[in-house]
């Protein structure tokens, strides 16, 4: 629940900034009587959403096992490719983000309300799609194959909650948010996430045979440690690690966070400012 409450804070609250962007945009330049179009846009994004987390939940479900497996999996995949590159992207463009947007926005407006119904379908919906996947994939991956489990969702839910009345505390000027810090340290977590994440669909790949390896155990602590207690269910819950896991598995977790873990840690320090040279510094020009 803990887990998907960030993850929902964290996507939420991208998707929450984005509608503060174009509603205050279309305010401050007098254009108000626009503002239907924006919202129009952002309700059909959300039902798209909405759609799709249902699809991905209802869908597979009079399909064959295997079947089931390899869909899980190959979506847990998909998931941690766009988590991943939504992570990265934004450690070093979030700083753009509002002109781009104004940009566009700007663009639409001159050329109809359509196309402004269409720029908020796609600023809102791309971060809508992306959530309902990663969601599905890390509830999915948090509670295996119990699909009536209802505290991740509950925990995404509250966590979306939260960043929509964030969002419009910013826009009223009631708040104001380090989003630097906020980005990079929910940025790191669904790294950690999104390692287990992989993990997991590894795991059904597995499950389905089109991975090998699935009873060549790196480690079983079951009898040790219980699935179904307090600090099993924690791990399994924020880090998506169980307590049996085979080496394919483990390898694939440790992999990832080896290689995107420094890569999002680097995207994150700043630019070197360039170097003068002692011309240019005197105001002469060569």
């Amino acid at each position: 629940m803990f887990a998907n409450y960030l993850v929902g804070l964290r996507e939420g609250l991208e998707a929450s900034l984005v509608v503060v962007i174009l509603v205050a945009h279309l305010v401050r330049t007098g254009r108000r009587s626009l503002l239907p179009a924006i919202w129009a846009g952002v309700a059909l994004a959300v039902a798209a959403s909405l759609a799709f987390g249902a699809l991905l939940t209802y869908g597979p479900k009079g399909l064959t096992f295997q079947a089931q497996e390899v869909i899980g999996g190959t979506l847990s995949l998909l998931a941690v490719g766009l988590v991943t590159w939504m992570v990265l992207w934004m450690a070093t463009a979030a700083r753009g983000l509002s002109a781009e947007l104004k940009g566009k926005l700007d663009a639409a407006a001159r050329v109809g309300r359509r196309a402004l119904v269409a720029v908020a379908v796609l600023a809102v919906g791309r971060e809508g799609l992306e959530t309902a996947l990663f969601l599905w994939a890390a509830t999915r991956a948090a509670t295996g194959e119990d699909s009536s489990a209802s505290s991740p969702l509950i925990g995404a839910l509250l966590g979306i909650l939260t960043a929509v009345v964030l969002g419009w505390l910013v826009y009223r000027g009631a708040l104001r948010l380090n989003l630097g810090r906020f980005f990079a340290w929910t940025g790191a977590f669904l790294v950690l996430v999104a390692a287990g994440v992989l993990a997991y669909g590894v795991h059904d790949l597995q499950e389905a045979g089109v991975l090998p390896g699935l009873n060549v155990l790196a480690f079983d602590v079951s009898a040790t440690i219980a699935p179904t207690s307090v600090g099993a269910t924690l791990v399994r819950g924020v880090l998506n690690l169980s307590p049996a896991m085979s080496w394919l598995e483990i390898l694939a977790w440790a992999c990832y966070l080896a290689i995107v873990m420094p890569l999002f840690l680097r995207r994150l320090r700043p630019a070197p400012a360039p170097a003068h040279t002692p011309a240019e510094t005197s105001g002469v020009r060569p």
